[in-house]
């Protein structure tokens, strides 16, 4: 499984409703569940992204299942793919 780390920021339709974000996230989820993603962890931030989660799926196109977040209109995120010192190793080695 790949790993992807999501930046999260609230609208400002999500900031008007920040006391909710614990059960949109519970509702988020369920939805990455049901899209063969597993979400291994979240943390509420300080600073530029209001929340970072870390999440496991079988590729991008999985992935782009979760854009659907975004259209509810509480949270712009950045998705970006990371790989472990492990898998970095074997990218390098692919090298010329």
């Amino acid at each position: 499984m790949a790993t992807y780390i999501m930046l999260v920021s609230f609208t400002d339709q999500g900031i008007k409703t920040v006391k909710g974000s614990p059960e949109r996230f519970t509702d988020f989820q369920k939805l990455a569940e049901k899209a063969g993603v597993t979400v291994k962890s979240v943390y509420y931030t300080q600073g530029r992204y209001d929340l970072v989660t870390t999440v496991e799926g079988s590729d991008d196109a999985v992935m782009s299942t979760l854009l659907k977040v975004g259209s509810l209109g509480n949270v712009r995120t950045e998705t970006l793919r990371g790989y472990s010192l492990e898998e970095f190793k074997k990218v390098l080695g692919k090298m010329p």
